[in-house]
């Protein structure tokens, strides 16, 4: 009997605890996605209860029901006329799910929000300003030409104007006028401050002091500041959002920006600017101290964490740290050599995984993933090849921490952050030192990793897959039949390693929920029709093929885990839904390395979602034998 679509949905908001307390709505190839506003008002045992639902579970802050493929969007469709909602993007889900992830990754993920955008301002200025200053000690005549005092002036500015660039971008971040971020910026190093650099040259009697209400106010700019300028915006955009609320629309355009101004610069100068100022520098100061501690077992310490950080998306949060620095007069970040480190020691860990392996698909990844790790980009390095095979990742971290703690023996710093690895020798302030830095992080890496790490004997099977040499399948193979029951074989989609159903890395998959099925780890990047049939779905964000087979099979061949997070990024279907197709006919294209750049399982799960249908239903090599028969 056909799934009732209308009853469904309206069963599955009769116990979501009311329209208030549903954020959002979205869904992939399966699964409907939702953000609850409070999961104590859901009726959870209900819902499993549900006809329809086949299983849910909470992850990652969205509540994910399982339905299934070409009936979950039908659901979807009818819970958005029920509920009155519109619909959302699987993105907009995901914002609003990591609204309500827990303080410290929603901190984290902010300030990577404010620093990464101005990150071309900070590579530029640092870049240019390490190439004058190179000009300068190579033709001394240099120095007072017009030319040097001109790119001096270009490449300080970024510098000198730090607070309203992080104005402007926190601005953006915590959904306030960009604009009236700017001016809170300007106002905390206005020309008519007393420079912040320049106060240690002054006796107390000779700053300025404004008295503002029961306030005793130094009128000296925040130049050598930055947590104060985002604390300040955040407070800004927070009043400006309320006044927006309450004021009347005739009144709007005049009243609320001059409050918020008025208001959020004297709340700065008052209590945010020294409160929150004086905590930035106790925290510059704790940076330097696990630096510099032990004679640098602190620096390599973060030396060998640095790349876990990378995997946990956390690395964002050393920007706070290198921007203070920088802001210093005459600072220097003397955190980059410990990026630097741990980045190139990643590099060469990769190129030995290279110049070691036989396969020629892994050495295909790891050759550009290792030019690019030395370069300052290592996910691909990471994700790509040395976490996937762990000791070349390991042997990185022990390369990271040599590096770091010669850097921090050596005392190096650079004019940038965001800038690492051979880019580096542009904002480095000793290229000698830094050279060496670089030999012995990515040099004993390399080393440890040509001891260590032995690539695993491929069958012969697979050799001869991996000798191919094109992106299509070899011709005049055989697939083998991998399910099997009363209706039919259906042969495997993929060329690769069967893999049990219950060693899938995704609990709905590997539990059955959405049916019988295997997981295949694939030698190529080509996904063909398991039988003759009809495209029944094929996911918005094209990881997910949905095929009826022969006497109303109805299959899922679902590329790689959590994969509706890349967006479609790497995937390319052939077909389209209601085609025709034919058993070994090419139906999809995906890139394996850029779904393992993304940190997901490249794995295809190939399910048969409606063997509950079925008594006889036969998997793996059991599936062949019983086909045969």
């Amino acid at each position: 009997m056909a799934l009732d679509y209308r009853k469904c949905a309206e069963e599955i908001f009769s116990h979501l605890g009311g329209r208030d307390n549903i954020i959002s709505a979205a869904h992939c190839a399966t699964r409907l996605r939702l953000v609850i506003a409070d999961n104590s008002k859901v009726d959870a045992k209900a819902l499993e209860d549900v006809e329809g639902v086949k299983g849910m579970f909470n992850s990652n802050g969205q509540l994910q029901l399982i339905i299934g493929t070409g009936t979950v969007n039908k659901v979807y469709d009818e819970f958005l006329a029920v509920t009155g909602m519109t619909a959302a993007t699987k993105a907009d889900v995901k914002a609003a799910a990591a609204a309500r992830q827990p303080l410290p990754k929603r901190l984290v993920k902010t300030l990577g929000d404010v620093f990464v955008p101005i990150l071309p301002a900070i590579v530029a200025s640092g870049l240019m300003m390490g190439l004058v200053e190179a000009l300068g000690k190579a033709y001394p005549a240099f120095n007072g030409s017009d030319w040097y005092q001109f790119l001096d002036l270009v490449s300080g500015a970024a510098f000198a104007y730090l607070p309203v660039i992080i104005a402007v971008s926190a601005a953006r971040v915590f959904g306030g006028n960009i604009f009236l971020g700017g001016v809170i910026g300007l106002c905390m190093i206005h020309s008519g401050l007393i420079n912040a650099w320049a106060v240690s040259g002054m006796k107390a009697s000779e700053i300025p002091v404004w008295h503002l209400l029961f306030f005793n106010v130094k009128a000296v700019g925040y130049q050598g500041h930055v947590i104060p300028v985002i604390i300040a915006v955040w407070i800004m955009c927070k009043l400006e959002q309320w006044l927006h609320k309450h004021v009347p629309e005739m009144l709007d355009l005049f009243v609320t920006p001059l409050v918020t101004v008025l208001v959020t610069t004297f709340l700065t100068f008052t209590i945010i600017g020294p409160v929150f100022s004086t905590g930035e520098t106790y925290v510059l100061e704790g940076a330097k101290t696990l630096i510099t501690v032990g004679h640098g077992i602190g620096a390599a310490i973060m030396g060998a964490v640095y790349p876990i950080t990378v995997v946990m998306g956390l690395h964002h949060m050393y920007n706070v740290i290198e921007a203070g620095m920088l802001a210093e007069k005459g600072g220097l970040n003397i955190w980059m050599p410990i990026a630097s480190a741990a980045n190139f020691a990643q590099f060469g860990a990769c190129l030995a995984v290279a110049v070691k392996a036989h396969n020629r698909k892994t050495k295909a990844v790891a050759l550009p993933s290792a030019l690019s790790a030395s370069l300052g980009i290592t996910e691909p390095a990471i994700f790509g090849v040395n976490l996937r095979f762990m000791k070349p990742f390991i042997c990185g971290m022990i390369g990271g921490a040599c590096g770091a703690l010669f850097g921090a023996i050596s005392h190096i710093g650079a004019k940038a952050y965001g800038v690492t690895g051979i880019p580096g020798l542009l904002t480095i302030n000793h290229i000698g030192k830094y050279v060496i830095l670089l030999a012995i992080a990515g040099g004993v890496a390399f080393a440890l990793t040509m001891v260590v790490w032995k690539e695993e004997q491929e069958k012969t099977k697979e050799e001869i897959l991996e000798e191919d040499a094109g992106a299509d399948v070899p011709e005049n193979t055989e697939m083998p039949v991998v399910i099997s029951c009363s209706g039919g074989a259906l042969k495997a989609p993929v060329y690769g390693q069967v893999v049990p159903q219950a060693d899938i890395p995704d609990q709905t998959f590997a539990e059955g929920i959405l049916g019988e099925g295997i997981g295949i780890q694939p030698e190529l990047g080509v996904v063909i029709a398991p039988c003759d049939g009809v495209v029944s779905s094929v996911a918005d964000s094209k990881h997910a093929i949905g095929i009826t087979g022969p006497n109303d099979m109805e299959v899922l061949i679902h590329v790689g885990v959590e994969t509706v997070d890349m967006k479609g990024e790497g995937f390319r279907p052939l077909v389209a839904e209601d085609e025709a197709v034919k058993e070994g006919q090419k139906i999809m294209e995906f890139d394996r390395d850029k779904i393992k750049a993304a940190g997901h399982p490249d794995m295809v799960v190939f399910l048969l979602t409606n063997s509950d249908e079925y008594e006889d239903v036969k998997l793996g090599a059991d599936a062949g034998a019983n086909s045969e028969a």
